[in-house]
């Protein structure tokens, strides 16, 4: 079950990395009135894919990642959502239905911020409005390279260039090298667009040539470099 978790708009240091990092004192003060925070469970549901918004999810801590389900009713992970990233954006702006089911990876706080009160913020900050502009095309950039790369390289290019991601989103923790999160193997699977079994075998082979580390249910990165190289990225 969710409870509400009021989190200051003033104080929250994932506002700064989001497309509220420019409002004024007011502005922070009247989106601190409108919001409403909630505490999500790890496996807890946000939204459905096919339903209608109610307004902007901004995640204040945690990890959500949103799917799709394809015509075989098989997840896909289509994005991973993480501090400082809003969700139902493009719905709410295209007056459109969830494009994908949003879901706690971890235990996270979100701040709700009903449609209404969003569009007239949008209409009155010329700057929020850039943001919001900026971050679509910045999505439709990632959407149409990730369309390329799943169909043009192999899985294991695609393995590593989902481990660089999965790097690039969450950090790393304090040996500067495991990624900050813990990910199924079924999730990894999903997002390189694969299955778990091929997913499983491609880690312990990259494993085996000493690129990453399986630890528990945790990944080092060991060779940065020759990964990225096998991505054919510079993520």
């Amino acid at each position: 079950m969710k409870r509400e978790e009021h989190i200051g708009c003033s104080i929250c240091k994932s506002r700064m990395e989001s497309i509220f990092n420019e409002l004024n004192q007011e502005e922070i003060s009247k989106l601190d009135h409108i919001k409403h925070c909630q505490f999500y469970k790890k496996g807890e549901i946000l939204f459905h894919e096919g339903a209608y918004p109610r307004g902007l999810y901004c995640v204040q801590s945690g990890k959500i990642k949103i799917t799709q389900t394809g015509i075989d009713g098989k997840e896909q992970i289509v994005h991973l959502i993480h501090d400082g990233n809003v969700m139902g954006h493009r719905a709410i702006l295209s007056e459109d239905t969830y494009s994908g089911t949003a879901v706690a990876m971890e235990d996270s706080h979100v701040c709700f911020i009903p449609k209404a009160p969003f569009y007239s913020m949008a209409e009155t900050n010329s700057k929020l409005a850039m943001k919001i502009a900026h971050l679509l095309s910045n999505e439709l950039k990632e959407a149409e390279r990730k369309i390329t790369h799943t169909a043009q390289r192999p899985v294991r290019d695609r393995i590593a260039q989902c481990l660089l991601i999965l790097k690039k989103n969450y950090g790393v923790e304090l040996d500067g090298a495991t990624i900050n999160m813990t990910i199924k193997r079924e999730e990894l699977a999903n997002l390189a667009g694969t299955t778990r079994e091929s997913a499983t075998r491609l880690l312990y082979d990259l494993q085996e040539q000493k690129l990453i580390a399986l630890v528990g249910k945790k990944i080092k990165i060991i060779d940065e470099q020759r990964l990225t190289e096998i991505a054919g990225s510079s993520s």
